[in-house]
């Protein structure tokens, strides 16, 4: 037998060789560590204690700068314990660590004292230490506080918990501790560590009496133990047999795997030959939505390899980001088991960024042992079966419409005519009436300007209907110069007072720079009216501050005039959508004003466009050519 098939067969001993070695090693750790943490125990000590010196010497420190300030406070007035005990600072020095305040002269004779009788007040206490503080002109203050309390209340509470801390003197004598009865000799099997204090520590009121010697020392209460722990021999003694047992057994079990991994890897290529063949795509997800299967089909749908898909959870990146709500909440039915059993419609997205509609079919996935452990979904691209059927369906409404427009126009057509006749009649009448007048010698200049007004305004409706007939009846309208701010204003002059019963505010500005431009007046002037009219419609909803504002300027080689109003505005809508055929936004609407509108600014090679207003409120705006010459082409409308 050669190396090459030896070493297969010999794999099983692999694990006991690593655990054998891996005992090894963690007795080396453990040994290693052991010495690692009595290092680090001693330098956490040292640290400690450097620390615990510093806060002592700065709550030191901190007693004679607050002595101090007593002292000049007291400076210059009359010793007397009635005021020394008044003091706040006094009080409070007492309440921290202060023992007694006494207040000396030149010569040390005691002057004040709080508390009266401090040394029999104190006399249990044990030693004591004394801070001064010079107080002008000629005296002393000396403070006496005692070392141990200090040591309570500087030292950190878990600090006093893990060390018992402790001054001593050069003689080894405590001075101070944190515990209550302190034994030096029970101390000496712990770790300790002593630093000295820095500076004296006055242990009289009289300067040359200091204790320079005196030290903290830091003693561990709890020690940890040395050695390697006979429970880690046991542990060791115990893995090891145990580990060449599962040697056995692995050796055993790999026989057994090798022989499944044969007849799995068959039939898995079988599988997923036939899966990859599919023209269905094939998911399977588990209880939580996350991906466990996806076949070659569904990749190709979505535009995702299987390595990006398998593994995600919602939301899944072929998701339509403007319906993530709406996919998510269905996507949360349909793990709950509430997904339609005739299957149901949805819209994916290819990583291409098209739309793809697809009908999806869900269905238990269960595992080897009967229980279910997620949904398998079938998924089919009925993207251009949609396509197919959106194209019939536009081909019926496109039907429909050119119907509805072909009526549309014969009736209007049939309308402007017999409109001709009444309007004829109306200015044949106004016109005998003023003669009649004129014969019968009538100078009543109201009646006459009235008779002369409703002359002009019966031409000018003749004139609109006789257009818009012509318009309809697809002849060419007439491009003659004109002076678009006198069309605008006429237009305006005509709905003012309508706007003003509506107490709809009107603003005009119109450029004195345009010139004139090649277009059929009469159709441009319909163009303005509807485009006020609707926009003072849309101020109806608004209560109170109701303004349009109609403009003109140059925009290059065009005159562009811009209809703003402060209303609703288009609540998204585009301008493809509201002029188009029978489209209104209004109850009563006939949804033919705008595109009308369209159809003429296009026939004067101009553009109709909508927008919503920067203040708020519509923006309708329209362009003409200047002095290009013009090309009619056949309306659209």
């Amino acid at each position: 037998m050669n190396l090459r098939e030896l070493l297969p067969r010999s794999l099983w001993l692999a694990p006991l060789g690593l655990s054998l070695v891996f005992v090894l090693g963690v007795l080396a750790w453990v040994r290693a560590n052991e010495a690692d943490e009595q290092e680090q125990q001693r330098q956490t000590m040292i640290s400690d204690a450097l620390s615990t010196e510093a806060q002592l010497r700065d709550r030191i420190d901190d007693e004679q700068a607050h002595l101090r300030q007593l002292a000049a406070a007291l400076a210059g007035q009359k010793p007397s314990t009635a005021a020394l005990a008044a003091h706040p600072e006094v009080n409070a020095g007492l309440r921290r660590l202060w023992q007694s305040v006494t207040w000396l002269d030149a010569r040390n004779r005691v002057l004040a004292e709080v508390p009266e009788d401090a040394e029999a007040a104190h006399s249990d206490d044990g030693l004591s230490l004394h801070l001064t503080a010079r107080v002008a002109p000629d005296g002393v203050l000396v403070v006496r506080y005692a070392p141990a309390l200090m040591l309570k209340r500087g030292v950190p509470w878990w600090l006093a918990r893990k060390y018992d801390v402790q001054l001593v003197d050069s003689a080894d004598q405590v001075i101070a501790s944190t515990t209550d009865s302190p034994m030096r000799a029970a101390q000496g099997a712990r770790p300790s560590y002593r630093v000295a204090l820095t500076g004296p520590l006055r242990a009289s009121p009289l300067a040359q009496s200091t204790l320079t010697d005196a030290a903290l020392e830091l003693t561990l209460r709890e020690p940890a133990v040395n050695g390697v722990r006979p429970l880690a021999w046991v542990l060791v003694a115990g893995f090891l047999p145990l580990i060449a047992v599962a040697s056995w057994l692995i050796r055993r079990q790999m026989r057994q795997v090798q022989r499944a991994e044969v007849a799995g890897r068959t039939e898995a290529a079988w599988r997923r030959a036939m899966e990859d063949s599919a023209l269905v795509a094939l998911r399977a997800r588990d209880f939580d939505g996350r991906l466990l299967y996806v076949n070659r089909t569904f990749c190709d749908m979505v535009g995702l390899p299987a390595e990006r898909l398998v593994g995600l959870l919602p939301p899944m990146p072929y998701w339509p980001p403007d319906a993530l709500a709406e996919v998510a909440e269905r996507n949360r039915r349909n793990l709950a088991g509430q997904a339609p059993r005739e299957g149901y419609e949805a819209h994916w997205r290819h990583s291409s960024g098209r739309l793809v509609d697809v009908m999806v079919f869900e269905s238990p996935l269960v595992d080897a042992g009967g229980r279910q452990i997620g949904w398998m979904g079938s998924i089919i691209d009925i993207t251009e079966r949609r396509r197919l059927e959106e194209r019939e369906r536009r081909q019926v409404e496109t039907l429909a419409h050119n119907a509805r427009l072909t009526m549309l126009g014969e009736v209007a057509s049939t309308l402007a005519h017999e409109l001709n006749q009444p309007l004829t009649a109306i200015a044949s009448y106004n016109a005998g009436i003023a003669n009649s007048l004129a014969k019968l010698g009538v100078q009543d200049e109201l009646v006459g300007g009235a008779l002369k007004r409703l002359g002009q305004q019966a031409e000018h409706a003749g004139r609109i209907v006789a257009r818009i007939r012509e318009f309809l009846t697809r002849r060419e309208p007439r491009h003659e110069p004109c002076d678009l701010n006198e069309v605008i204003s006429a237009a305006v002059e005509l709905l003012r007072r309508e706007l003003q019963r509506r107490e709809i505010a009107l603003d005009l500005a119109l450029s004195p720079q345009a010139p004139p431009v090649l277009a059929d007046a009469v159709l441009i002037e319909q163009v303005v009216i509807n485009l006020v009219r609707n926009a003072a419609d849309a101020l109806l909803a608004r209560p109170a501050g109701r303004h349009i504002a109609v403009s003109s300027r140059m925009a290059g080689d065009f005159v562009r005039i811009d209809v703003q109003d402060n209303g609703p505005g288009l609540a998204g809508r585009r301008v493809e959508q509201l002029c188009a055929p029978f489209y209104s936004t209004k109850a009563d609407g006939m949804g033919m004003g705008l595109a009308i509108c369209r159809s003429i600014v296009e026939a004067h090679q101009g553009v109709l466009d909508a927008s919503e207003a920067a203040a708020g409120g519509a923006l309708f705006s329209f362009s003409l050519p200047l002095s290009r010459e013009i090309n009619p082409e056949p309306a659209h409308g």
